[in-house]
């Protein structure tokens, strides 16, 4: 069988569930081998975003930003809308601090990689998604500081450090986007940065599935030894899977969007960036790092299960077709 670029986009969901399955069983049977895969997790990341980056056009983005209704409704819906459905839903996990932490994190910070998979398939406009990515980005960097002190209150959110926020924006999002921005600068001058291009083009469904397994893999021990603490959370995140989508549909309404744009903001509401925060998780203090990178990778396993309803429920939930 000849492996194709086609071939990976067309099975990708079937790649990406092989791999969590794959994962998980090896993280259950070896976990002592699985927890060294830690060390990998940010460098694989890294290299993921890098991927993702080569995906958009960035030295002609000016135009694709030009839907000012698309892009204010996904920016009421991702960061004025869902930060309020995830104040109200997390309140009751005030006297767990580290699983507080660890879904404020996921919950809060919308997704910027495989929403663009999810949105394609679920007859979203996925080319407004991936143009935002820079946007939502910058944004969810620079307001997860703030949601965090107001939700955790400030003297909590003091004695977190916000250290491995600026490292993580560093290494995992402004090196892959100055290396990508520039590898585009450079494609039309070079053949030789064409062909590096191409072969980096290949690779968003391998490094995903990478990243998958590595985050899987080496998470799975300590979610299954706390498990009976993680209960707690996983109501809240069923919660999010029916209200976060809903509060996208409503942005998109408010601003009139057509029929593709408004099930790409609610993708986007519902979809959440748990591969870029998960290195936020693990560089907490010792006391929170462990169930608050539990908490993030729950939220993980039960998208992924709730991205497969998506695919039927948003398009029949949102299927006028208004003009632009």
């Amino acid at each position: 069988m000849l492996v194709t670029r086609a071939w990976l986009e067309r099975h990708q969901i079937a790649i990406y569930f092989g791999s969590v399955a794959f994962a998980a069983i090896a993280g259950v049977a070896a976990p002592g081998t699985a927890r060294g895969f830690d060390v990998l997790i940010t460098p694989a990341i890294a290299v993921l975003m890098y991927v993702m980056f080569l995906q958009i056009p960035f030295l002609s983005l000016r135009a694709a930003l030009g839907n000012r209704r698309f892009i204010s409704a996904l920016l009421l819906a991702n960061f004025v809308l869902i930060p309020l459905v995830v104040w109200a839903l997390t309140a009751q996990l005030a006297d767990d601090k580290a699983i507080m932490i660890g879904a404020l994190l996921v919950l809060l910070t919308p997704c910027i990689d495989y929403v663009v998979v999810f949105t394609h398939l679920g007859k979203g406009d996925s080319r407004l998604v991936l143009s935002a990515t820079p946007i939502l980005l910058l944004l969810q960097f620079a307001l997860l500081p703030l949601y965090l002190s107001l939700m955790l209150g400030s003297d909590e959110a003091l004695s977190i450090s916000f250290a491995p926020f600026i490292e993580a924006f560093l290494f995992l999002i402004a090196v892959p986007l100055i290396l990508a921005v520039a590898t585009e600068a450079l494609t039309a001058r070079s053949r030789a940065v064409r062909a590096w291009r191409d072969i980096w083009l290949w690779l968003p469904v391998p490094a995903m599935a990478a990243v998958l397994m590595l985050v899987i893999a080496s998470q799975v021990p300590s979610i299954s030894r706390d498990a009976t603490k993680l209960m707690a959370v996983l109501p809240i995140y069923a919660l999010f899977v029916v209200l976060a989508p809903a509060a996208g549909a409503l942005a998109a309404r408010i601003f009139a969007l057509p029929a593709a744009a408004a099930r790409a903001v609610a993708f986007s509401s519902a979809t959440r960036n748990s591969l870029v925060v998960l290195p936020l998780a693990l560089a907490l203090p010792p006391d929170l790092r462990t169930l608050a990178a539990a908490t993030v990778i729950a939220q993980t396993l039960v998208e992924l299960v709730a991205e497969l309803i998506y695919l039927r429920a948003i398009p029949a939930m949102i299927w006028r077709h208004a003009e632009t």
